[in-house]
């Protein structure tokens, strides 16, 4: 299991951490470096996204034609290219190709590894390869985190460094990753047919969207929160954003959970957590805003784990798909979040704003957890066995 896990971590950390979430650390800077203005750096941003989004509906695809070897492959070249395009950007037109090549990498990354999981390593294991795979982006986060703390000036050199990582990443997934037994006879899905599976995955994209609109305002408002409300220093609120991912790590017991207390139990609890952590950081008081952090961080990839793993179970000859449809709907999410969020920090307050928020997460409390794959009626978590 491990030669698949271990480079299939580093390269969700490549694609999530460094190709994609470290633009947002370095903007002030490449804004300042480039001249760009708000209105131009906002508009690479969406591009980002854009790009992810597309990959997400392309995956299935490219799998099918190709393998999920290939389109693993397909991810590091594209993170490689685009943090080079970044690295030697000397203006907007090169920054924003940098950016969109490289949002392409998180897009494909998540549902060909996902593929390659369910594909070669045994049932058994298959949820614990998965959600452990899933814990990329916190490894990279603690990576990534660092070197924008002493190099946020030099933008340039910390993305070269990025890229040069990235290509060790892809050599290593390259040869490790078997090339065999990587597509299935189920026909793919590509774009708008992907909605088509709604029937299949409803509840599923339901419970992905809620989530990601509830986690929006952790993401995109917790660090200016702390710097306004509690006057925390540029980097003091990088650090808090670097323990949420050291503490992301433990996500990665997802599986082994799931396995022990079954999916519902696992969904619910997590749920629960996470909407907690969001409300917790309005209590006035120093450990319980890093002990939120601790949790906010655990909980969410210990989510986007378990909805890997319900995808897995919902399309298990094609889980691309159901990873591509879920982390869609997930991002789809954090936007509108995002912009809904802003508008009551600025009518209301920050405070009001995180409450709503917890308070949207656990409206997928009353979600059921369906899946193809049941024992029996009466337990709808438990895999069937095979052979």
């Amino acid at each position: 299991m491990n030669r698949i896990v271990f480079p299939g971590i580093a390269m969700i950390g490549v694609s999530y951490a460094f190709a994609r979430f470290s633009f947002g650390m370095f903007l002030p800077d490449i804004a300042e470096s480039l001249e760009l203005t708000e209105a131009a750096s906002g508009a690479i941003s969406s591009l980002a996204y854009l790009a992810y989004c597309l990959a997400l509906l392309t995956s299935s695809v490219f799998i099918y034609r190709t393998g999920a070897h290939t389109v693993v492959q397909m991810a590091g070249f594209c993170a490689v290219v685009g943090m080079i395009g970044i690295a030697i950007a000397p203006n907007l037109y090169v920054l924003t190709f940098g950016v969109l090549v490289a949002g392409l990498s998180s897009g494909w990354a998540s549902p060909a590894l996902s593929q390659v999981a369910v594909s070669n390593l045994q049932p058994s294991d298959r949820d614990r390869g998965n959600t452990w795979i899933n814990t990329g982006t916190s490894f990279g986060l603690i990576l990534s985190g660092p070197i924008v703390l002493l190099f946020t000036e030099h933008w340039r050199l910390s993305y070269s460094l990025f890229a040069l990582i990235g290509i060790g990443v892809m050599l290593w997934n390259w040869k490790s990753v078997p090339k065999g037994e990587s597509r299935k006879n189920e026909k793919p899905v590509f774009g708008y047919k992907l909605f088509n599976q709604w029937k299949k995955s409803g509840y599923l994209l339901i419970a992905s969207f809620l989530v990601g609109t509830s986690s929006s305002i952790y993401w995109t408002f917790s660090r200016s929160y702390l710097t306004a409300e509690y006057d925390m220093s540029y980097l003091e609120s990088v650090a808090f954003w670097i323990m949420m991912g050291i503490s992301g790590i433990l996500g990665g017991i997802a599986g082994g959970s799931i396995k022990k207390f079954g999916l519902t139990v696992a969904y619910r609890f997590t749920l629960v957590i996470m909407a907690f952590s969001i409300a917790l950081i309005t209590v006035h008081s120093v450990p319980m805003i890093y002990i939120s952090g601790i949790l906010f961080g655990i909980a969410y990839i210990f989510m986007t784990g378990i909805f890997i793993v319900w995808g897995t179970r919902l399309f298990i000859h094609n889980p691309s798909v159901a990873v591509s449809l879920s982390f869609l709907f997930l991002g789809i999410g954090q936007s509108l979040g995002s912009f809904i969020a802003g508008g009551i920090i600025e009518i209301v307050s920050y405070a009001a704003g995180f409450l709503l928020f917890a308070g949207i997460g656990l409206v997928g409390l009353v979600l059921p957890i369906k899946t193809n794959d049941m024992k029996d009626k009466s337990d709808q978590d438990k895999i069937l066995p095979t052979g």
